[in-house]
């Protein structure tokens, strides 16, 4: 995917590939979503004794197809007293947020849209910015119920986007990069290596990946923390005057950024793509083959923590605001910046003879050791995990740590 211009002949040929791969990632993860949102309905009806959906196609699998069609064949309307292109606005930005965020999300060795450096700072700001869609929306229809969902909204996802940040903190001090490819590299080897059960952050880093669940529950607005859309409070909060094709965007960019938060779990404390327990004699295999394998662990490993996300809405109870807040700003907060500073000591501790050789190598103190700088030391051909022509820090401490 970095030699999409030699590919494609030129510049022009590149950009075409480029979004040809664009739109091929964009229509399979709403298909896939599609399936998901089934599943989390059959997951629901399933703890309360019931079917789900089981009419439209086969064991009601294209029931999500079926809803697709009817939003899509709906009439929109737009209350008389709303701002119209804000009221509009609001539902393409939620939805086109919470799809952009997926361009460095490293779905298998090799396979992302843009392997950024900072990929981690990008998803930062993608997700800062969708509040504002869910502001927009509630604001815009010119009624007091969205509104207030509006306002609960931001005050739930800025509250909980502090947890989450400093929980990433807290993996980024292990893995040395903000590559997300990095991190799901730092892993490889089994799940002992797991930053979610390595001995012996396991006693900082577990309690890390609850906090980041949890949180995550709440910054996607899903049960228990729901309060935005709070039926019997708000009556549907911030999305209740929407109709037809808006609300759907509405709906598939919660859920897209659902899935974007359980792949985020995945890759920060499970492994990303790499097997609980190597397996023996596949590095032989076909580029293409290990890809395709490590794709579909990404996508079990995936729908594992979407299942978790279901079983919650099913089976736990909606939080009153309050307890929202104080989960956030009195537990959460202080927990994870306490978990930061024990990650940093022990970093510091045990990386720095690595270190002061990486920053001895590394002339130009650029965070990479280049080709001119790989020339005056002996390396083996496997250091450049990612084949980008230059080593990390967290490749090159991954080498001095087998």
């Amino acid at each position: 995917m970095e030699n999409l211009f030699q590919w494609g002949g030129g510049m022009w040929g590149g950009i075409g590939l480029a979004l040809l791969q664009i739109v091929a990632f964009v229509v399979i993860l709403l298909v896939l979503i599609a399936f998901l949102l089934l599943f989390d309905r059959k997951v629901w009806a399933a703890v309360q004794m019931r079917k789900g959906p089981n009419v439209v196609g086969p064991f009601g699998l294209l029931q999500s197809f079926a809803d697709l069609i009817k939003f899509i064949l709906k009439e929109v309307i737009i209350p008389a007293g709303a701002n119209k292109t804000v009221f509009l606005l609001a539902p393409i930005i939620t939805l086109t947020l919470a799809l952009v965020g997926w361009a460095v999300i490293p779905v298998a060795p090799g396979w992302v849209i843009a392997n950024l450096n900072v990929g981690v700072l990008y998803l930062f700001a993608i997700s800062s910015l969708g509040v504002y869609g869910i502001i927009m929306g509630g604001w815009a229809s010119n009624s007091k119920y969205p509104f207030l969902g509006g306002l609960r909204s931001a005050a739930q996802m800025v509250s909980y986007e502090v947890s989450i940040g400093f929980v990433i903190v807290s993996v980024l001090l292990l893995v040395g990069s903000l590559n997300l490819s990095d991190v799901v590299h730092n892993q490889e080897g089994g799940i002992w290596n797991w930053h979610a059960f390595a001995f012996p952050t396991i006693f900082v880093m577990f309690p890390m990946f609850v906090i980041f669940f949890i949180s995550a529950l709440a910054e996607t607005n899903r049960p228990p923390f729901d309060l935005p859309e709070a039926e019997s409070e708000l009556v549907a909060g911030y999305q209740v005057e929407y109709s037809s094709s808006p609300y759907l965007m509405f709906m598939i960019g919660e859920y897209v950024s659902i899935v974007l938060m359980c792949s985020m779990l995945t890759i920060l404390f499970f492994g990303g793509w790499h097997m609980p327990i190597p397996i023996p004699g596949v590095d032989g295999l076909p580029d293409w083959l290990l890809s395709l394998g490590g794709l579909l662990v990404f996508i079990g490993k995936t729908t594992f923590f979407f299942f978790l996300f279901a079983m919650v809405k099913a089976i736990v109870p909606r939080y009153r605001y309050d307890q929202l807040m104080r989960l956030g700003w009195k537990i959460f907060l202080p927990t994870s910046l306490v978990a930061v500073v024990i990650v940093a000591a022990y970093v510091t501790f045990m990386t720095a003879p690595v270190r002061q050789e990486f920053d001895r190598l590394d002339a130009d103190k650029s965070g990479y050791l280049e080709a001119s700088e790989l020339a005056a030391v002996t390396l083996p051909m496997d250091v450049d995990v990612n084949n980008d022509g230059k080593v990390s820090f967290a490749e090159y401490r991954g080498e001095a740590r087998s």
